[in-house]
């Protein structure tokens, strides 16, 4: 199981100066790869095509771009150009339909058809990130366009799944799914054994599971867990993360935050490898003096 880092979100007029610094910090220590969620602050594409231009190396991911906003072509255009930004094999993808909350009640889309939105966004999107042109009249997708943006190679695509229809697209047609708020009772008994098996059936390569939570090392768990409870509060309350949380037997976020000394650490990390994540990803979410001892842990598992 590899192992990555969750970068923060970032604000003020020195944010992707800071960001940059954080991409290079996690180059630094070893990890294999780095991601930035796409939610109200910078636009992950932009902010990881100007910070990984200034560190070379390390895999660099969004979790996640949600799709209804961008229209299938201007996200393919955008995600080749921070490809070329960052060269060849370090950019991966990550999509998902975000919530109803935000897709209908801030954007104003309609959310009714979120399964048939993705299969006919991936119609237009992976042939343009392949390169190809894209010819696609769908029920809520239609586009006639190439694009010439230069590129070698193509950009992988993960999504976010959850559900076996949704798990089911991800094993069909992209490389595989990037979880949140998703634990390893779940991981074994759920994810990896749909999108493994949906992938087998359509005779494509093993999907990668990327699971990202919230850890901490610490010797205060009561307080970790309190601030866990306070940080991630709202992900308790949207519908796919809460059925992810009632099939792992979680009352919210909290329980599924990973705190403790490092040997339980470890072990939770370790339970996660063998219920099937092929690349686990960091949230740090502790105060300082925690978080060092958090970041020192999770480097000695890259040596």
């Amino acid at each position: 199981m590899r192992i990555g880092v969750s970068l923060r979100e970032r604000s003020g007029p020195e944010a992707l100066v800071k960001l940059t610094d954080d991409v290079r910090r996690a180059a630094d220590d070893g990890f294999t790869s780095a991601w930035l969620s796409n939610i109200f602050g910078l636009d992950a594409l932009t902010a990881l095509a100007v910070a990984g231009s200034q560190v070379p190396g390390i895999e660099l991911g969004t979790a996640v771009v949600p799709t209804y906003p961008r229209h299938p072509a201007t996200l393919a255009q955008q995600s080749r150009t921070t490809a070329l930004a960052l060269g060849s094999g370090r950019l991966t993808l990550g999509i998902g339909l975000s919530h109803k909350v935000v897709i209908e009640d801030m954007f104003g889309y309609d959310f009714g058809r979120p399964l048939r939105h993705m299969d006919e966004y991936l119609s237009v999107l992976l042939p343009l990130l392949d390169g190809q042109p894209a010819s696609f009249s769908g029920e809520t997708v239609q586009a006639q366009v190439a694009l010439s943006v230069p590129n070698e190679g193509r950009v992988p695509v993960l999504l976010a799944a959850l559900g076996p229809k949704m798990l089911g697209l991800a094993a069909e047609r992209a490389d595989g799914t990037i979880l949140w708020m998703t634990g390893p009772t779940t991981v074994r008994e759920h994810i990896a054994p749909t999108i493994t098996a949906a992938a087998q059936a359509a005779g494509r390569p093993a999907p990668r599971i990327v699971c990202v939570l919230p850890v901490g090392v610490t010797g205060d768990v009561a307080a970790a867990k309190e601030r866990a409870a306070k940080a991630f509060e709202v992900y308790g309350t949207l519908p796919s993360y809460r059925a992810m949380m009632d099939r792992e037997g979680a009352d919210g976020p909290a329980d599924l935050a990973i705190v403790g000394d490092e040997d339980t650490v470890g072990a939770k990390l370790d339970e996660l490898a063998k219920a099937g994540v092929t690349d686990f990803v960091a949230g740090e979410f502790l105060p300082r003096d925690e978080a060092a001892r958090t970041r020192d842990f999770l480097k000695s598992l890259n040596r």
